[in-house]
């Protein structure tokens, strides 16, 4: 019998890979998400025996028990992602990213899940104090962002529970990019790429402060390799997931982007403070789980500027290629 895993959020950026992975990996799938962005990237899997989809919002208590029968794990991706859409929305971030994850937690308990997976975010640790250290999990959490406020909230819960019915984990996910069914182009790596490949000069803010970057597919891969892995390994524990090797300036992204785009052109701009500047190291998971990146930043680059200079995307900076 194959196991059904349910991925809320899975028409967005990482959800839709996720979904591709398993499926490819003989799971079935049921997708629930409120397709704020449309539900394109979901076309490719429409036919597969083993896809479902569910229209609703996770706010919806009776959708939730609807969207959990017969699910054996949950991917937990739905969210109002980043800083810009939460400061926007503040409101529906703290019922979403908070008080609807509660509330499907506790539905999972209902429906006897077997593992939670939850996505959270390395913009939990805000801002290192040592500049040239290295942010591991059991760094201190440091949230200056509403984004961050939540992700750590909810961490905090899911750590606090006592009940062992359910398998929870936490991956910390690394500054995204690259290529997936839902394409985003509001992400540095992403964004300074389609600018440099369509001949847009760059203005950078901040060249100097750190972040781990990690592309699309890894991420999702990461899911899955928590669904795959022994119980008393992943029971109740916390993940950076990326490459230590793998983290950049913004000055470092584009000198790297500058070695595929000679053309482009790049002025940089003193920022006074950024509150966020971190770099994340990633080897527990590899050490634990086995899990390694397949992508690095300058194979991100190459494959977005393909994917620009291709024009098979009629306007690569229309509104829908964004969280914002």
């Amino acid at each position: 019998m194959k196991e059904r895993v349910l991925v809320t959020g899975g028409a967005g950026y990482i959800g839709s890979s996720l979904v591709r992975i398993l499926l490819t990996n003989g799971y079935k799938v049921r997708v629930l998400d409120n397709l704020s962005f449309g539900g394109e990237s979901l076309i490719e899997f429409w036919l597969h025996p083993d896809f479902e989809f569910i229209k609703g919002d996770l706010r919806n208590i009776s959708t939730v028990r609807e969207s959990l029968q017969n699910v054996d794990h949950v991917c937990h991706l739905a969210a109002i992602v980043g800083e810009p859409p939460c400061n926007k929305y503040p409101q529906e971030t703290q019922e979403i990213n908070w008080a609807a994850s509660v509330q499907l937690y506790e539905c999972c308990e209902e429906a006897k899940v077997q593992r939670f997976v939850f996505a959270s975010t390395c913009s939990n640790y805000g801002k290192m104090q040592d500049p040239t250290a290295y942010l591991d999990e059991d760094s201190p959490l440091n949230p200056i962002s509403l984004y961050a406020e939540t992700k750590v909230k909810f961490e905090e819960y899911l750590l606090s529970i006592k009940s062992e019915t359910i398998t929870r984990t936490i991956l910390r996910f690394s500054t995204v990019y690259g290529v997936s069914p839902r394409i985003r182009f509001d992400l540095t790596v992403n964004e300074f790429t389609r600018d440099a490949a369509s001949g847009i000069d760059l203005l950078i803010y901040g060249e100097h402060f750190w972040r781990p970057y990690c592309h699309v597919y890894d991420l999702a891969n990461a899911m899955y390799t928590v669904l795959i892995s022994p119980k008393d390994v992943i029971a109740n524990n916390y993940y950076n997931v990326g490459d230590t090797r793998e983290n950049y300036t913004k000055k470092m992204l584009v000198d790297e982007i500058s070695k595929q785009i000679p053309t482009l052109q790049v002025s940089y701009k003193t920022m006074g403070n950024d509150p966020r500047d971190y770099r994340v190291n990633a080897d527990k998971i590899k050490n634990q789980l086995g899990f390694q990146i397949t992508r690095t930043v300058p194979q991100g680059i190459a494959e977005v500027k393909h994917l620009i200079t291709s024009q098979i995307l009629s306007d690569p900076f229309a509104r829908k290629y964004t969280n914002i």
